[in-house]
């Protein structure tokens, strides 16, 4: 092993027993033991911690590691599987489960959320709801776990998360950017673009909610609400392309 791969070398946070007692408890979750407990505290070390504190570790270098770790092992698993497809078609279902939609979602899954170590600042800004934050931290275990036991522990980790979301794809039961469908749909159909109206927010700064409106020629054809006026716009129009789906329109 190199020595820029020497875990060592990433200067890992100390756990103290209460968090080895956590760390462990998530292990059993992951299915994955660790040899070097400190570099899976790493994984979990957000870099607003270590701006906030005297401690300099944070789990961006993991993440970069665990991103091309990711990339190799999808892409293996989509070449054995999908024998008959192309080069764009495996591209196209490979940046549909690495996504940070999915990967977020398998980062709540395993709980990865409940275990970041965050920042003040970022805790109370609704960090540990966030999806960049989330996808990021699975990327850095699965950068750990290549670290501490090796690509086939790693190949192992993916594989049993990932293959389910390329499942999901081939049955077309992935999550879809209705914004996009939507806005397709009308420029075809009416011509238009779909508008989204903010109708209302509600609660504190770190607990925001908002709701958003889509209307089509004037027209409002559905609401949705969110943590973000992103997500909030993309429940709105999931809601209206979902709407036109039942009322016979072809999409």
């Amino acid at each position: 092993m190199s020595d820029c791969l020497k875990p060592g070398s990433l200067a890992p946070p100390e756990a103290d027993p209460a968090r080895k007692k956590a760390l462990a408890l998530f292990q059993k979750t992951v299915g994955v033991k660790f040899k070097k407990i400190n570099l899976l505290n790493l994984a979990l070390t957000h870099r607003s911690f270590s701006n906030e504190s005297v401690h300099g570790g944070n789990n961006e270098r993991l993440e970069f590691l665990g991103d091309a770790v990711l990339g190799v092992v999808c892409a293996a698993l989509l070449y054995e599987k999908f024998a008959d497809k192309a080069e764009g078609e495996l591209a196209k279902i490979k940046s549909v489960v690495v996504s940070e939609d999915v990967l977020s979602g398998i980062a709540r899954e395993l709980q990865i959320d409940s275990l970041l170590i965050l920042g003040r600042g970022e805790e109370l800004s609704g960090g540990r709801g966030k999806r960049a934050i989330l996808a990021d931290a699975l990327e850095a275990l699965i950068g750990a776990i290549y670290l501490d036991s090796g690509y086939k522990a790693a190949f192992r980790f993916v594989s049993r998360w990932i293959n389910p979301e390329i499942v999901r794809v081939q049955q077309n039961r992935h999550h879809q950017d209705y914004k996009s469908l939507l806005q397709e749909f009308c420029q075809r159909q009416f011509r238009c673009y779909p508008e989204y109206n903010l109708v209302k927010r509600s609660g504190p700064d770190h607990e925001r909610i908002f709701w958003t409106e889509v209307r089509i020629n004037g027209q409002p054809y559905g609401q949705g609400m969110g943590k973000t006026k992103k997500s909030a716009e993309q429940e709105a129009a999931r809601a209206a392309y979902e709407s036109m789906a039942d009322q016979g329109e072809r999409l």
